[in-house]
């Protein structure tokens, strides 16, 4: 926790001496590179074909609908949805206290769910700069590094693929070194503001690494509207989730807590999914 409170006190002074820094920087970044107009970077991505059975396997259940556990995640699919128009809010990030919990399955899930409304258009990222997984778990066969697109080094053509007309998807193969160092670094802000520019999404998800096992979730916490916390049922203590939603609300907006892996499944009040 040590860590976490020391990233913290980092964050606050650059909150404190850096927006404006921050909104120039990204400013400066995007004035640097050609901003494509219309859907010309969306239609120039490398579409994405996912296999039925892999994403059984992989419970990724909002993308047929066939299995009613894909109710809960368009439920919360309404709730962010809600919030981002309330607050004005784009990008979120989803964390979790520890490893296991489930983090970037409900990432997914929940940009699949996002994926069938059709006015908007949502953009999931993998940031998890450690063990990435969202590549994995979608049988994307990644090549590239997320750090060194958020370092400014490569294209998105290069690191997002295409669902259909609204959801990209930037995976991420290699672990990066110094992950923290990148995630905080105004280049990692620039990236991001050009992202926006460019893409103009509407929602962008982050897959971001675990809250207490590194610094990482708070090095990237500047780059973030609010944030999702996920826990596992059975495995996750309440003091942990205290513990990260106190830290998080000190520097940013915490959305709420997904209860992941729960055993008790309701009997969907009466109705039948068909």
């Amino acid at each position: 926790m040590e860590r976490i409170r020391t990233a913290i006190q980092k964050a606050k002074e650059g909150r404190e001496a850096g927006t404006e820094t921050q909104a120039s920087a990204a400013a400066a970044a995007t004035a640097g590179r050609p901003i494509p107009r219309g859907g010309d970077v969306w239609s120039g991505l490398e579409p994405y074909h996912p296999s039925l059975n892999l994403m059984d396997r992989n419970r990724i259940v909002t993308f047929d609908q066939k299995d009613d556990a894909h109710v809960p995640f368009d439920m919360m699919r309404t709730r962010v949805l809600a919030a981002c128009r309330q607050h004005d809010w784009t990008t979120i990030g989803i964390t979790s206290p520890t490893a296991g919990c489930g983090k970037t399955v409900t990432a997914i899930n929940l940009a699949f769910s996002l994926a069938r409304q059709k006015d908007m258009r949502t953009v999931l990222m993998d940031v998890d700069l450690r063990r990435p997984r969202v590549a994995e778990n979608l049988g994307i066969v990644a090549n590239h590094s997320m750090g060194q697109f958020l370092g400014g080094n490569e294209r998105i053509e290069d690191h997002f693929l295409i669902y259909g007309e609204t959801l990209a998807i930037g995976t991420n193969k290699r672990r990066s070194l110094h992950s923290a160092e990148i995630l905080q670094d105004a280049k990692a802000a620039e990236a991001m503001g050009f992202l926006h520019k460019s893409m103009r999404p509407d929602v962008v998800l982050v897959d971001l690494p675990p809250m207490m096992s590194t610094d990482d979730v708070m090095a990237f916490l500047p780059n973030l509207d609010a944030v999702l916390i996920v826990a596992a049922a059975g495995m996750t203590q309440m003091r942990e989730v205290d513990d990260c939603e106190r830290e998080l609300s000190e520097r940013t907006n915490v959305m709420g807590v997904v209860l992941n892996k729960c055993e008790y499944i309701p009997d969907n009040y009466g109705y039948k999914y068909e």
